[in-house]
């Protein structure tokens, strides 16, 4: 049973957050909406909804990211995942713990970057054990601090590589909500 300390730092979290477009803000007041009315909203057993974290990894100078290329969506993305019971209800520690499993690397939160970067609700469709839900991705910029040891967790993904920025703004595609993500990380490492 989630405890109710969890519960106040997630709303801590999610109100101390600033959208940046209109499909933020509403998956925002989504977000805040479900912190409050979940029974459990760090458990993947919540079938409507559950808060997932995930991270964007860049290098010490800020000049690569790291994706992760999803296996079963097989599509390049940030690594992240599903809260578990050892992070203990706190998404920094979900994304942290899901960028290191997916990178190999030892990460630690952006100093400059908001915490959250970013918050997206997105579908994820019904598969053989699990109906159609929604994840609710609180994202944050993480540093690696030995890209050199980057490598990819064969039951993660299909690989993992370094891009320089505008590299991985191609590899993720056209989708609005990743690449609002993608392009405040960059601002973030930038300085802008």
């Amino acid at each position: 049973m989630t405890t109710i300390a969890p519960l106040e730092d997630l709303r801590a979290l999610l109100s101390r957050h600033v959208p940046q477009d209109l499909k933020e803000r509403e998956d925002l007041e989504l977000m805040r909406r479900f912190a409050s009315e979940l029974e459990r909203p760090f458990s993947r057993k919540q079938l409507r909804a559950h808060f997932t974290g995930s991270a964007v990894v860049v290098d010490p100078a800020g000049e690569r990211v790291a994706l992760v290329l999803h296996g079963k969506f097989n599509r390049w993305l940030q690594p992240g995942g599903h809260a578990e019971d050892v992070d203990a209800g706190s998404m920094e520690a979900s994304a942290l713990r899901e960028a290191r499993e997916e990178t190999g690397c030892r990460v630690s939160l952006h100093p400059k970057a908001p915490s959250p970067l970013d918050v997206d609700v997105h579908l994820i469709s019904a598969r053989k054990d699990e109906p159609e839900h929604l994840h609710l991705d609180v994202r944050f910029l993480v540093v690696a601090e030995n890209p050199e040891a980057l490598l990819h967790d064969p039951n993660e993904s299909s690989g993992a590589q370094w891009f320089g920025w505008d590299e991985a703004l191609a590899r993720v595609g056209q989708e609005a909500a990743l690449r609002r993500l993608m392009e405040k990380a960059r601002g973030v490492v930038r300085g802008g």
